[in-house]
């Protein structure tokens, strides 16, 4: 039905097949409906993050019935108030206290034997790794954080690798030579 290859060309695919005036909780719900259905669940981005998409692509807003919408989604899910503000990366220092925040989530849903938790777990720290890559690769970013987020992904590859040892790998990364050469203020 729809021909987009990214789930970003599939939200204005959608949008635009949509033909409506203005977007508001009926456009949005299409919108997820159509990216889960082609992308999976996990895919499915928040109404206010769909809304914004629209917004920039030109896009009027009933803001009050997307906020609504948005609302209800953050409401339904029972894990969204552990993950929410987790990824933090400005620096090492706040990476490292989201690895361990995840970590301790990790620990925690093995506990309880939750699937769903841990799927979640796994998904936002690959989101985390990707955020730090995307920013490595920017151009416009300045050189020195760009190696700095290199530095992140890294770290988040290797607790989701490997996460029993990341604390001492960590330990020992950032007491090295090279770590100490790159990363330390000269």
């Amino acid at each position: 039905m729809y021909n987009s290859r990214t789930k970003v060309d599939l939200i204005i695919e959608v949008w635009e097949k949509l033909d409506c005036e203005s977007v508001g909780a009926k456009e949005i719900i299409a919108i997820e409906k159509a990216v889960r259905e082609n992308f999976g669940s996990s895919a499915v981005e928040s109404p206010m993050i769909l809304a914004r998409l629209l917004a920039d692509e030109g896009a009027e807003l009933r803001h009050a019935e997307i906020m609504e919408l948005d609302v209800e989604r953050r409401l339904e899910s029972p894990y969204a108030p552990m993950f929410r503000n987790i990824l933090k990366f400005s620096d090492f220092k706040q990476a490292l206290v989201s690895i361990r925040q995840l970590e301790n989530l990790r620990r925690k849903f093995i506990a309880e034997n939750d699937r769903e938790g841990l799927r979640l777990m796994r998904e936002t720290a690959i989101k985390g790794k990707n955020r730090a890559r995307m920013i490595a690769r920017n151009e416009k970013v300045a050189p020195e954080k760009r190696a700095e987020k290199q530095e992140i992904a890294e770290w988040f590859t290797i607790w989701l690798q490997n996460p029993e040892v990341f604390e001492n790998w960590v330990l020992l990364r950032q007491n090295s030579t090279d770590f100490k050469y790159r990363f330390e203020e000269k």
